[in-house]
């Protein structure tokens, strides 16, 4: 099997390119490399350029017409960026992906895998919910996953298209065999801060103490990035028995633990893991924030027979590793990347 992944030089996507190659699918990769790395694709079939490109996804396919499904995973994430740029947000995410959607329906694929996001959920009083609970997106990245999946389903009635929405809750970790991890070396999120604190003794910011969890801090599923990598694989294997076509043309499946974990608890784990404390101070919440969620529902198991088998300290302690590896592999500067860098397209 052959699949396009776009967004495959990114921190997800590039895990998931892994994980096929290990299963025996062959992925393409798409990348503008806007935050993806070259790095993370020199060894595999890489097009530089925008998913919006309508000449250039054309002309994968003309290359690639062995090409049988399409992940797309390349979007902006950053969600207090997203609120104070939402037009970029709304353009790179949603039109783009509109344009990207287009030129897939009139090369015949098919069969499309989506990167969604647990962060449209509207949390329940308990903060767990599943695939049937209310959407409610809190922020302008959010709003785009939730647009895009509205996107997604009402073009699977239209076209010869059927549709898996995945979505993710918070994925943590590296590839276990340290091909890929975090391009960033300053990452916007929880994990990645606390692991800036680690190395350089900085103040981790516990950033909204007042929400109304067990402990103030918020709640949220965290699910290690090869776990999340491996849901796809069995996606792509799955595929015509998860959306049939005979009236399945669209389905959306959460990928999380199932546990919820607050941040208060995670600094805890991380603090464990690396074996001493890092300096922590209570810091206000973020724009765009919310309390989180983690995710009850049994809906991965029945149809992509997937569970999760790396725990929280496994997902801190690949961090923590690939955090170590990361400059040697990617040089000590974001803007190293991508220009002047581009491996050649094959």
């Amino acid at each position: 099997m052959k699949v396009l992944i776009a967004g495959g030089a990114g921190f997800i996507g590039s895990t998931i390119a892994s994980a096929c190659l290990d299963a025996g699918i062959t992925p393409v990769v798409l990348d503008n490399l806007s935050t993806g790395r070259a790095e993370f694709v020199e060894d595999r079939i890489f097009y530089h350029g925008d998913i919006a490109d309508r000449a250039l996804v054309d002309r994968i396919f003309a290359e690639h017409p062995d090409i049988e499904a399409a992940v797309h995973c390349a979007a902006l994430i950053v969600v207090p960026e997203s609120v104070e740029h939402p037009l970029r947000y709304y353009r790179e995410n949603v039109g783009k992906s509109v344009e990207f959607l287009d030129a897939l329906v009139a090369n015949g694929c098919g069969r499309f895998l989506f990167s969604s996001s647990a962060a449209i959920y509207q949390p329940g009083e308990d903060f767990a919910v599943d695939e049937t609970s209310p959407v409610s997106a809190t922020s302008p990245y959010a709003q785009t996953k939730a647009m895009m999946e509205r996107v997604l389903e009402d073009a699977s009635r239209a076209y010869p298209l059927r549709v898996i929405s995945l979505r993710y809750f918070n994925p943590v970790g590296a590839d276990p065999k340290m091909r890929t991890g975090l391009q960033l070396a300053r990452p916007s999120h929880v994990l990645g801060k606390m692991i800036e604190a680690a190395r350089t003794g900085s103040t981790f910011q516990l950033t909204g103490v007042d929400w109304p969890t067990r402990d103030g801090s918020g709640i949220r599923d965290y699910v290690h990035v090869w776990d999340l990598a491996q849901a796809h694989v069995e996606a792509l294997r799955r595929f015509d028995a998860v959306v049939d076509g005979d009236g399945r043309r669209y389905e959306v499946i959460n990928l999380g633990t199932g546990n919820g974990t607050t941040v208060r608890e995670l600094l805890d784990a991380f603090n464990a893991v690396l074996g001493r404390p890092i300096p922590t101070v209570v810091a206000p919440r973020r724009p765009g924030d919310s309390a989180g969620t983690y995710t009850r529902s049994d809906r991965a198991r029945r149809l992509l027979g997937w569970e999760p088998t790396l725990s929280l300290q496994d997902g801190i302690q690949h961090s923590l590793q690939w955090a170590e590896l990361r400059d040697s592999v990617l040089g000590p500067d974001d803007e190293l990347a991508a220009a002047g860098r581009v491996p050649r397209p094959r």
